[in-house]
């Protein structure tokens, strides 16, 4: 026969595993040239967006969202329960940079 010990209390207002945490803004300068090139093709590949009439080529997509970071129309969002990033438009974006 096996004892087993309860888990001790969570210390009181310690976050849980179960607590819901806010996603971070990642700020595009503290990526290096190639893990942000890597996030903007992940994020155009998954959204199937349509532009338009006309059709726009991978560069052309990496080359619009990367401008919208750049000008502060979009952000990177790590979420870190589900250890996922994404891009968000700002006003879509409700997280604010972490200081």
């Amino acid at each position: 026969m096996a004892l087993h010990r309860d888990p001790a209390p969570a210390e009181q207002g310690a976050p849980r595993l179960t607590d819901p945490v806010d996603p971070i803004a990642i700020p595009p300068a503290q990526l290096s040239a190639e893990a942000l090139r890597g996030v903007i093709e992940s994020f155009v590949l998954r959204e199937g967006t349509d532009y338009g009439e006309r059709e726009f080529s991978l560069e052309q997509k990496v080359a619009q969202v990367r401008a919208q970071l750049e000008r502060g129309q979009a952000r990177i969002l790590f979420d870190p329960q589900s250890n996922t990033v994404t891009i968000e438009t700002a006003p879509a974006a409700r997280i604010a940079p972490r200081t």
